[in-house]
């Protein structure tokens, strides 16, 4: 859009102010959960086992198992989890329905203190309680996202999360389980199992650094030290017991 002259030079056109946010950090904590545990688990099970067993076979068989047995783990912790923030919304809603008409005047005064908050004082805050009074509905809905910090949870989220979580262990798991099944020497499969997966390990700790706001390498540096450190105590662990 161009602006008209008004003090007889040309206008310059503005720029549309366009704000960018993140609009999914669920599913991308969801993805999280599940890929970097999928990575560092399934790691460390086969570094172990690299240090007690020499047939791939053993490797891979254990390695499949513990990625299926952790994605559908990993997949009903996170439906449970879901459905209990569902559960814990619902509760706290019914509660703050009862108040509004029980105890109104105690409401009036936490919304005050909510106002409070941000500086707003009692005089300024009248008229909005006032009108909350006629509006109960959208009374409960401002104590609970102000008061109580909820929003409301989208009636999708359980399975969607558990699918999530779950694709993602099992994708994760994959990556330092598949060179031993393109290499049947046990050492060979771990060395590039090690170097695959560490590197792995960097870009989704980077990548995942850049959606949450933490600076990229370290954040990669931070998933890389603790899945080492994992696969490396599990491995030394196997060679000293067996």
């Amino acid at each position: 859009m161009v602006l008209p002259p008004t003090d007889g030079h040309t206008a310059m056109p503005q720029t549309p102010h366009v704000e960018q946010h993140f609009t999914a950090p669920e599913a991308i904590h969801d993805v999280v959960i599940g890929m970097s545990d999928g990575l560092t688990v399934p790691f460390a099970l086969a570094a172990g086992l690299s240090g007690a067993v020499s047939q791939s076979s053993i490797v891979i068989t254990a390695g499949l198992a513990e990625i299926v047995a952790g994605s559908i783990a990993m997949g009903l912790g996170g439906y449970l989890a879901a459905r209990s923030d569902a559960e814990h919304y619902a509760s706290e809603l019914a509660r703050e329905r009862n108040e509004v008409v029980v105890v109104p005047d105690r409401e009036a005064e936490e919304v005050a203190d909510v106002f409070a908050e941000y500086g707003v004082t009692a005089e300024e805050s009248a008229p909005v309680i006032a009108s909350f009074r006629r509006r109960p509905d959208d009374w409960v809905r401002f104590m609970m996202r102000f008061e109580l910090g909820l929003e409301v949870p989208d009636p999708k989220r359980a399975p969607r999360s558990a699918g999530t979580i779950a694709v993602a262990y099992f994708l994760g798991g994959l990556v330092p389980l598949s060179p031993y099944i393109i290499f049947p020497d046990v050492p060979t499969g771990l060395r590039w199992s090690v170097v695959i997966t560490l590197v792995a390990l960097f870009v989704f700790g980077w990548v995942k650094g850049r959606f949450t706001g933490v600076h990229g390498l370290r954040a990669g540096a931070q998933m890389l030290v603790v899945g080492g450190l994992a696969a490396a105590a599990a491995f030394f662990l196997a060679r000293l017991i067996s």
